[in-house]
């Protein structure tokens, strides 16, 4: 079952899954975040600040088979909680990342972050806890309704998702949130929406990816 949803996560604190305990990514955490295991997390690996939950599909979950795709399916019907999908493509892994690719973009709608090996995991989830400190900070006193808005375009993990669109680099990565403001609407623009966004080019390159 996903029980990481009943769990609130202190600012600067992250829960990781007892089965990661010794692995590379949490050696790499240790002094950057505080690290606390949990071995009753059920599907989630890493559970953050603001209820935001990864699940890091490894090498070995790609080249072992499909039992990783029964688990984001299952995440995905946990609505209660935000998902960021961290996968690690090599290349062994390579061949399989289309695959993923669509499944966790186009069908389930959840943001997809690639990385070349535990170290780049265990940096994206620094950054991540960072801008939860940074929003709380932001957004306290504030308007709960307003803050949400307010962070949605600026969120690392989007804007790093749309960076790896060849053509897209950070300024226009911010330019298509602006204009289109979430990934799922970005997925479902035509082609002539997008030129008129970031010009013929780049708007073919995002089209075709």
């Amino acid at each position: 079952p996903v029980t990481a949803g009943s769990i609130v996560v202190p600012y600067g604190h992250v829960i990781g899954n007892e089965k990661w305990r010794g692995s590379e990514l949490a050696q790499r955490l240790q002094g950057k975040v505080r690290l606390i295991f949990e071995d009753a997390l059920g599907l989630v690996d890493f559970h953050l600040p603001n209820r935001t939950c990864i699940l890091l599909i490894s090498e070995a979950d790609l080249v072992a088979g499909d039992e990783f795709k029964r688990r984001l399916v299952r995440f995905r019907n946990a609505r209660s909680l935000r998902g960021i999908v961290i996968v690690e493509k090599t290349p062994i892994s390579d061949q399989y990342y289309l695959g993923v690719q669509k499944l966790v973009v186009l069908e389930l709608g959840m943001v997809l972050l690639p990385v070349a090996n535990q170290g780049e995991a265990s940096q994206l989830i620094i950054q991540l806890v960072s801008f939860c400190v940074r929003e709380q900070s932001r957004d306290r006193g504030a308007n709960p309704f307003l803050g949400r808005q307010r962070a949605g375009p600026a969120e690392p993990a989007v804007l790093q998702a749309l960076q790896h669109i060849p053509g897209v680099g950070k300024t226009k990565a911010l330019l298509l949130l602006q204009r289109f403001g979430s990934i799922h609407r970005l997925c479902n623009a035509d082609i002539r929406e997008l030129e008129q966004a970031v010009g013929q080019t780049v708007a073919q390159q995002i089209y075709t990816f």
